[in-house]
C-alpha cells in the first residue's frame, strides 16, 4: 500500500488523532477515546503500521531547550540537475545533521532546507561545509525565523 493512498474511515482518523497528540498513550486509552476495545485498537493501530500510514512513533523535541532555538531557511539554486549532481547534493545534505528537511521544489527555488541552529555563527559554519559539499551552487539566500507563529506534526483529515 506504499504508493495507493490509504482508505481510512473515521474511526482510524481518530486513533491517528489521538496518537498524533501523544503516541506514548497506552492502547487501551485510545481504544477508550475512540470507542474501540483494546484489542480491536491496537488491530487498527497495527493495521496503520503496517500499510505505512503511521511510519514511525517518535519524542518531538523543543530546539530551544537543546540550545537550538535558530530556525533558519536556505533557498538554492543551481544551474546542474543531472544525476550526478543531484546525487553529490543529496550527500552532501545528508551530511549536515542540522539539516532538518530538505525539499525539491517547483518554482524559483530548486532546493530549500530547514535548518536548527545554535545562532547565526554556527549556521555561518553550516553554510561553509554546504558550498564545500556541493558544487555548482548559483544562488543560496538563507532566511532567519524571527518567531515560529505555528508549528504542528498532526496531519488532519481532508473535507
Amino acid at each position: 500500500m506504499n504508493d495507493q493512498i490509504a482508505q481510512l474511515d473515521s474511526i482510524d482518523w481518530a486513533i491517528l488523532g489521538v496518537l498524533q497528540a501523544d503516541a506514548a498513550i497506552p492502547v487501551h486509552e485510545v481504544g477508550e477515546r475512540v470507542g474501540l476495545s483494546s484489542n480491536a485498537c491496537w488491530r487498527r493501530i497495527k493495521r496503520l503500521e503496517d500499510s505505512g500510514v503511521i511510519a514511525r512513533r517518535v519524542a518531538l523535541v523543543d530546539p530551544a531547550r537543546l540550545g537550538l532555538a535558530t530556525t533558519v531557511f536556505v533557498a538554492i539554486r543551481t544551474q546542474r540537475h543531472d544525476p550526478e549532481w543531484l546525487e553529490a547534493f543529496q550527500r552532501g545534505v545528508d551530511r549536515i545533521d542540522e539539516v532538518i528537511e530538505c525539499h525539491r521544489m517547483a518554482g524559483d527555488v530548486d532546493y530549500l532546507l530547514k535548518l536548527a541552529v545554535r545562532d547565526i555563527a554556527h549556521y555561518d559554519r553550516i553554510y561553509r561545509r554546504l558550498i564545500a559539499a556541493v558544487p555548482d551552487l548559483a544562488d543560496v539566500s538563507s532566511s532567519f525565523s524571527m518567531e515560529r507563529m505555528k508549528h504542528t506534526t498532526a496531519l488532519v483529515r481532508p473535507v
